[in-house]
């Protein structure tokens, strides 16, 4: 069953908005659309209540850029049409240096720092690169600072790349935790057929639950408004939704794309199958087969219990090999599994840990490790 989802942005916590090239940059002229850009640092700096006395401060903003190569290959003068692997990596160089200047000069008027971000598919799959790109992301949240992310396309091969940013922002929203993905197009939402040459599309404002009918609406590749971006944005609701977070399609071409939503404009909302965190909590408890085992004293299972993280003092046992970021067993004194999580460390730093306090990680490993043998976050425990 679907969660019902607020038609307000305004009521989300943690916002993920992805911007695609053609909103950024001029076609013919390879140049920012800096009216838009500035436009759209308002709505940010609004939700985000940047400047404001008495704003409500909680809610965070990540932003998923293209822009890049467009910007880049205009700068080295590189021809209209496809272009050569190493021609679009070397644009997306240039581009990218052009990029976080202009995001952090327009959000500094706000006083918001902006983070660049750069993210391949490993970063998101391999669960080690996860951990550190999501730690990343939450220390500069945490902070106040706005990441502008984008795929690393200087690096990327077809093997290795997401191939658009809809899946990598759907990606990333539910890497941490997202309540909602904002997805601005050229059009204005999800119609049952393509509406610039169906006079009878209808428009839908609400998908419950994407169907194999609503996979059939988006058709396959072309632009958004003959179906193609279309369908990398359904593809982008399925990984959201089935993550915990709402995602909205909306009009991204006119000033203040974000404020519209918040005025009631049309748009399309597809809800979520669970929250963010129950999502999470299940694929850590059901979907992961672990690796090895950490034993807890009696303290650290109460503190487990009453939704504390598992530090090194608390641990008197470990059994297994694993690397970090891979699933283990949470045991506790009696021998019985009292939930699963991701672990910060590999065994054998975890076994030179046990029963230690945090404050002496660095100096029995040499290097600053996480505080946490298992975040409160990395954990699902039986019963939750």
């Amino acid at each position: 069953m679907s969660v019902a989802a607020p038609r307000q942005i305004e009521d989300y916590r943690r916002i993920v908005i992805k911007i695609g090239s053609a909103l950024l940059v001029e076609r013919a002229t390879g140049r920012l659309k800096a009216d838009w850009l500035e436009a759209l640092a308002d709505d940010v700096a609004r939700l985000a209540g940047a400047g404001r006395p008495g704003a409500d401060t909680t809610r965070e903003i990540i932003i998923v850029s293209s822009g890049a190569i467009a910007l880049g290959r205009g700068v080295l003068g590189l021809p209209k049409g496809a272009l050569k692997l190493e021609e679009s990596q070397a644009a997306a160089a240039v581009g990218q240096i052009a990029l976080a200047k202009a995001y952090a000069d327009v959000l500094g008027t706000h006083g918001i720092t902006a983070a660049q971000v750069l993210l391949t598919l490993d970063d998101t799959e391999a669960r080690r690169r996860y951990l550190n790109a999501r730690a990343t992301i939450k220390t500069l949240l945490e902070r106040r600072a706005i990441p502008i992310i984008n795929e690393n396309d200087t690096v990327a091969t077809t093997e290795i790349r997401y191939g658009d940013n809809d899946r990598l922002a759907a990606r990333v929203a539910t890497m941490i935790g997202a309540d909602l993905l904002v997805l601005l197009s050229d059009i204005d939402g999800l119609y049952t057929a393509p509406p610039n040459t169906d006079p009878d599309a209808a428009f839908i404002p609400e998908v419950a639950r994407i169907t194999p009918e609503i996979e059939a609406m988006a058709g396959g590749a072309g632009s958004e408004l003959s179906r193609g971006g279309m369908k990398t944005k359904i593809d982008a609701g399925k990984i959201a939704t089935d993550g915990g977070t709402a995602m909205v399609i909306s009009l991204g071409k006119r000033l203040h794309p974000l404020k519209a939503i918040s005025d009631g404009e049309r748009a399309t909302w597809f809800l979520p199958e669970v929250n963010p965190t129950a999502a999470r909590k299940t694929w850590i408890a059901g979907s992961i087969g672990v690796k090895g085992s950490l034993t807890v004293d009696a303290g650290a299972a109460r503190a487990l219990r009453s939704g504390k993280s598992l530090l090194p003092a608390g641990v008197t046992r470990v059994d297994g090999r694993f690397a970090r970021g891979d699933a283990v067993a949470i045991v506790g004194p009696d021998g019985v599994e009292l939930g699963r999580g991701l672990v910060a460390y590999d065994s054998t730093d975890a076994e030179r840990l046990i029963g230690r306090k945090t404050t002496d990680i660095a100096q029995i490993l040499g290097y600053h490790g996480r505080s946490e043998m298992i975040h409160r976050d990395d954990m699902a425990l039986r019963g939750e």
